[in-house]
């Protein structure tokens, strides 16, 4: 089905999806970033936040897109806000179905996959399945249908699984910056040494166990958070916490880090000296396609400095971020370095060969906390 469908509604927020990429530059095409029509967002509970707001305000019908792992931080306000035993808010969600039943895909798709329906289900959101054989009149149908539903206050959803959207014009992702994440992982990693290492979701991890394989080093020092987008930093607090002697590292994502920033004021709260927290900032949502993050427009560092970070650099080449690492390498205290890095990746950039346990027992053989 040709995205261009969606032109019938007015405003639109979400967080991007590989499985929605037509959706998503469609949204671009024709809207760029205007936020009286499109809205990229923090995280999915966000949207569902700027959803009502809309409704409230025009008492239109907003839809909210999201990879189905976005559920989760959905379902809160869905649950809490817009349920019609609540305020009665209507919405429409566009799901990219990742995990499929029976389709290939990555292990932190599988479980997801198997519950997505599932847990609409549970929360009484009536859907609708968009495959590659579906077309426009029989979506037109179901939205019919459904009119009376939205107008009781209720929430619907089309689910769409792998290649059933397509757009025919190609939006081309770039920004200023010249140093590569691939090549900026490097570097950091010959600052890490043995410590302890957790790196956020995505193409940074691929990179990070691929840049091991080509050195022919282990991957027991390395924690591949591949799923749970947002929460790299919080797992190691958690491991900074309880392992003071060691200095960990987290290598996290502008999109992950926004997706959950409330996590920034509970590092520093903590204040760990042994937490060394680099950013790689290339303003984009580039594992999933390459949309726009909202970190042009904030102050990575400026933030966490005010969180309580004790020292915040910014890099922007491979200069500046050794000598970044250099000097967080001498501190004895919570330490946040932010990477301006370019769009962009191998187009041969593999993924890990282990599988996620695999990564967590030898993590933990490493770290001496296994059972």
């Amino acid at each position: 089905m040709n995205a261009n469908y969606f032109e019938r509604f007015d405003f639109f927020t979400g967080v991007p999806d590989s499985q929605l990429k037509a959706l998503c530059e469609y949204l671009l095409d024709r809207y760029g970033l205007d936020p009286r029509h499109h809205v990229i967002a923090a995280n999915e509970g966000n949207c569902i936040g700027l959803a009502a707001g809309y409704y409230l305000a025009t008492g239109k019908i907003p839809v909210v897109y999201m990879q189905n792992s976005g559920e989760g931080n959905a379902i809160n306000p869905l649950a809490s806000l817009l349920n019609d035993k609540v305020y009665g808010i209507p919405c429409v969600l566009v799901i990219g179905w990742r995990g499929e039943p029976g389709v290939h895909d990555e292990p932190q798709h599988i479980y997801q996959g198997e519950i997505t329906l599932e847990l609409l289900r549970v929360m009484g959101i009536d859907y609708f399945v968009i495959d590659k054989e579906t077309d426009a009149e029989q979506v037109d149908e179901k939205l019919k249908e459904w009119q009376s539903v939205l107008a009781h206050g209720k929430q619907v959803a089309l689910v769409v699984k792998k290649g059933a959207l397509k757009f025919d014009k190609q939006i081309e992702y770039k920004n200023k910056h010249k140093l590569s994440r691939e090549r900026a992982i490097e570097i950091i990693t010959e600052f890490t040494g043995e410590d302890p290492v957790v790196s956020t979701t995505g193409k940074a991890s691929r990179e990070l166990f691929e840049i091991r394989e080509k050195r022919g080093e282990g991957h027991g020092n390395d924690f591949l958070t591949v799923g749970g987008m947002g929460h790299a930093s919080s797992i190691a607090l958690g491991i900074a916490i309880n392992k003071p002697d060691a200095n960990v590292w987290c290598i996290d994502g502008d999109g992950a880090l926004i997706m959950h920033a409330g996590a920034l004021a509970t590092i520093g709260a903590v204040s760990p000296k042994n937490l060394k927290h680099v950013v790689i900032n290339n303003v984009s949502h580039e594992s999933v396609g390459g949309m726009a993050t909202a970190a042009g427009s904030m102050n990575i560092t400026e933030i966490a400095k005010n969180c309580g970070y004790a020292t915040v650099i910014s890099a922007t080449d491979e200069a500046t971020l050794k000598q970044a690492l250099i000097t967080v390498c001498e501190k004895k205290e919570l330490c946040l370095v932010e990477v301006k890095c370019s769009i962009g990746a191998r187009a041969d950039l593999g993924r890990p060969t282990t599988t996620a346990a695999e990564n967590k027992i030898a993590f933990m053989k490493n770290l001496g906390s296994e059972k």
